[in-house]
């Protein structure tokens, strides 16, 4: 799963050529896997709540890896989700 990054409007971000690059060296390195996307829109948000709620120091809370982190592990969780949900 790959996040696809989307503006407020829904339209592409600024940096969605260079995830589409990243796709297609993912794709010719395991092309027997699928690459399956994801609207990451509000990912950085709920990870950064998330984060606020567990009690950490200001400075750790406002750490961009921490956020990118946590965000990727919302990701995943709900894509597992919808998978679960559609067997």
């Amino acid at each position: 799963m790959v996040g696809k990054p989307i503006r407020w409007s829904g339209e592409d971000s600024s940096v969605a050529p260079f995830i589409e690059i990243f796709i297609k060296a993912l794709k010719k390195a395991l092309p027997a896997v699928p690459v399956e996307r994801t609207d990451e829109r509000f990912t950085s948000l709920l990870a950064s709540r998330a984060i606020a709620q567990s009690g950490l120091k200001k400075k750790d809370r406002q750490d961009k890896s921490l956020i990118d982190k946590v965000s990727a592990a919302i990701m995943l969780q709900s894509y597992l989700e919808h998978i679960q949900n559609q067997g």
